[in-house]
């Protein structure tokens, strides 16, 4: 049976020259013989452990920040796994990985894993190249920093953009049934029904 898995791990968020304590969720989607991550922040070998001896299909970032791509080169060589991006993320990208490749992903592509398909939602704002996951036969999208419990990801650093990140959640998240769970990649999880109330709220609340 296909199940969603959860772990936490914890690092630090660097960008623009600072430097932030932070704890990831790290998702898997699969069953006892395969699976995909989505992020790989941090340490390698709790995500290792989670995985077991379960085929990992690909490691899906949600973005490039490096708090959710530390352990990428590792758990991509010790699975033989592709690291799948949107390729507009490709330079935060490099600032982690100045010479280590990525498989493009893009906007509608599907990812099938253990008979379940993910839809790949561009969801720029956060950063250029921020996707969520649909995973519409468990009525479930992975958010990563796009949208949390309380509103939008942030917007005040580079690469990012409020108005563009408000509009990705408006058309591409807030259109999914308001039953919709949603899995970040910081803090609680909540629904599109439960979000989406607010985001008159967010829109004066940003500007």
């Amino acid at each position: 049976m296909t199940a969603i898995e959860h772990i936490l791990t914890a690092g630090t968020f660097n960008l623009d020259g600072g430097s932030w304590p932070v704890e990831n969720n790290v998702w898997l989607v699969g069953d006892e013989a395969e699976c995909v991550l989505i992020d790989a922040p941090h340490q390698a070998g709790p995500i290792a452990e989670l995985v077991g001896e379960r085929r990992v299909l690909a490691i899906l970032c949600t973005h490039a920040h490096d708090d959710h791509i530390t352990a990428a080169e590792e758990l991509s060589r010790r699975f033989a796994a592709p690291v799948r991006l949107h390729p507009d993320d490709e330079p935060l990208w490099r600032l982690t990985y100045p010479e280590f490749g990525f498989s493009p992903l893009h906007a509608g592509e599907s990812i099938a894993v253990a008979g379940l398909e993910l839809v790949t939602l561009h969801t720029p704002g956060h950063s250029p190249g921020a996707v969520c996951f649909h995973l519409p036969a468990r009525s479930t999208v992975f958010t990563g920093d796009t949208l949390f419990h309380g509103g939008p990801g942030a917007t005040g650093r580079s690469f990012s953009d409020f108005d563009t990140i408000i509009a990705s959640i408006r058309d591409s998240l807030l259109t999914l049934p308001a039953e919709t769970v949603v899995l970040t990649g910081h803090g609680e999880s909540t629904t599109i029904g439960d979000e989406s109330a607010h985001l008159a709220e967010w829109i004066a609340r940003g500007h």
